[in-house]
């Protein structure tokens, strides 16, 4: 890191809200490294035969992986808040309006795809750590969304990013493989970059 120094990660036992403030300072110094991502995301989907892939469009400082539309179907969500908070799944093409977060997300009546036809889901945070425990930004979307699912769940974060223990809570969802710009690894696997 050219001129920055790494700011001390929380202590484990910090709440999730100064683990969020860290992780956002902390992934402001790091340079984007999205083509590496991307390559051993292609390398490892490719390798256990995924071909629909959920997948996220990237807000400021995460890793953008629109460059495996080339390779897959990529799909995206749209963030609803009627009847309950939720996310539905659509084709990646069709993300045109931004989102109350700031991504962009398609619109309501875009075509709508089950959870079930999709082999692996790339699933943003603002950090993990090794047993795959993601710190998301707080909405619970995808901890509503993946109960149950049974393909490949995939978390996408900068390697300085991916901490020994984070916080967390029976209902968080957890991903089963970590990427990073250095690879992809089992959760609980030795250390990734």
């Amino acid at each position: 890191m050219e001129g920055h120094e790494a700011a001390t990660a929380p202590a484990d036992t910090a709440p999730k809200t100064e683990w969020r403030a860290w992780a956002f300072t902390r992934r402001r110094t790091l340079p984007d490294e999205s083509e590496a991502v991307t390559g051993h995301l292609r390398a490892f989907l490719t390798a256990r035969g995924a071909r629909r892939v959920l997948a996220y469009h990237a807000l400021p400082g995460e890793p953008d992986v629109s460059g495996l539309r080339a390779d897959f179907e990529l799909l995206t969500t749209r963030t609803r808040y009627k009847p309950a908070r939720h996310l539905t799944l659509h084709p990646w093409d069709s993300a045109t309006e931004p989102s109350r977060f700031g991504y962009l997300q398609p619109p309501a009546d875009a075509p709508q795809f089950a959870l079930g036809a999709v082999d692996a889901v790339l699933l943003p945070g603002l950090a993990y750590d090794r047993r795959g425990v993601r710190l998301g930004y707080g909405g619970g979307f995808y901890d509503r969304l993946l109960p149950g699912y049974a393909g490949l769940v995939v978390g996408v974060v900068w390697s300085p990013l991916l901490v020994p223990t984070l916080p967390s809570e029976p209902h968080d969802c957890r991903a089963g493989w970590l990427a990073t710009e250095s690879g992809v690894g089992a959760a609980s696997s030795p250390p990734l970059g």
